[in-house]
């Protein structure tokens, strides 16, 4: 598989919607924007709307990935997912390893979209592991370990193949093992595509190496360190795709957004009548057309927040403003 050169991308302007809900202003018809408004990216060898939905936040309400999270409504976070497909988003992000009490990402997936739509992409990750309870393991380094990890997430997806894996890293040593008892996996069918998550420059370039990767997945947003814009911009060069995660919720992390806004990304929002968040995910969109935003809510108001900020024309003075305030 070779790299490719960046699609075109197509990105209507957005109809002026109020800072919480998504809707239009008072006295307007409400509008809903589609994803296909945030424009295409190729991802592997399917196109995927640039606006897609992370599901780290569907089995609970508050924190993610802590021990004794408050399970969430089951018959809210199927209709929440089954909203986002409705308004176009084709590019899941999930994991075996997000779940609370009684509810499991991947089985939420399952439940309210089997059978799949040939056109659905949907993205899981490897190697950080949970016990039963919650609590974090040893992540999975062996191949053994990281088949039983993909087969896991074939069953709760219920699925013969994943379309995508990510590799998810923690430090800065080699990948190669890893990455490869992966690649054996996709020569075996299991797995279509490889990407890989949190991880450094050389890693991507080890990686390589060994076998085509279509993603990067990173913590990735308005003040993020340089190191990361460096790594957004090699792969744009290299045709992959940059996944940020945590756009909105930066420093908050699993808890969510957290603390003041800097001044500029407010006076941008009030200029556009639009959420903090929508100018968040945007701007991320902004910075290039291989950029895939994968914001994740059990909210249904919040989905279409997400999904009409694919549509979000930041201006050059916007823009400037926003760089500014990531320079920090």
């Amino acid at each position: 598989m070779t790299s490719h050169t960046a699609p075109p991308v197509h990105t209507p302007a957005l109809v002026p919607a109020g800072p919480a809900t998504g809707t239009a202003a008072a006295g307007a018809a409400p509008t809903t924007v589609h994803a296909a408004a945030s424009g295409t990216w190729t991802l592997g060898d399917r196109p995927v709307h640039r606006i897609g939905f992370g599901t780290m936040r569907l089995p609970q309400t508050g924190k993610a990935l802590v021990p004794h999270a408050v399970p969430r409504d089951r018959e809210q976070a199927v209709r929440v997912l089954r909203r986002a497909v409705e308004l176009g988003v084709n590019h899941i992000d999930t994991a075996a390893f997000y779940f609370s009490p009684l509810r499991s990402a991947n089985e939420l997936v399952n439940r309210a979209l089997a059978p799949y739509g040939d056109d659905l992409v949907i993205a899981t990750k490897v190697g950080p592991a949970r016990g039963p309870d919650g609590t974090w393991l040893e992540h999975a380094r062996t191949p053994e370990g990281l088949r039983a990890q993909v087969e896991e997430n074939l069953r709760q997806l219920g699925r013969d193949h994943l379309d995508l894996v990510n590799l998810r890293i923690l430090g800065s040593d080699s990948v190669a093992e890893r990455f490869g008892a992966l690649a054996d996996l996709q020569r075996a069918g299991l797995i279509r595509h490889l990407g890989l998550s949190n991880i450094q420059p050389h890693q991507l370039a080890e990686a390589r190496t060994i076998a085509p990767v279509v993603c990067v997945q990173n913590p990735y947003g308005i003040g993020a360190a340089p190191e990361q814009d460096a790594l957004l911009r090699t792969c744009g060069e290299q045709g992959i795709a940059f996944v940020p995660f945590y756009a909105i919720a930066g420093s908050g992390r699993e808890s969510g957004p957290g603390g003041s806004e800097p001044g500029q990304v407010l006076a941008v929002a009030g200029a556009h009548g639009v959420s903090t968040a929508q100018v968040r995910l945007a701007w991320t969109l902004h910075r290039g057309p291989h950029v895939l935003a994968i914001p994740g809510t059990g909210d249904l108001a919040h989905l279409e927040d997400n999904i009409a900020a694919g549509a979000l024309q930041l201006s050059p003075a916007d823009l400037a403003l926003l760089d500014e305030a990531h320079a920090g």
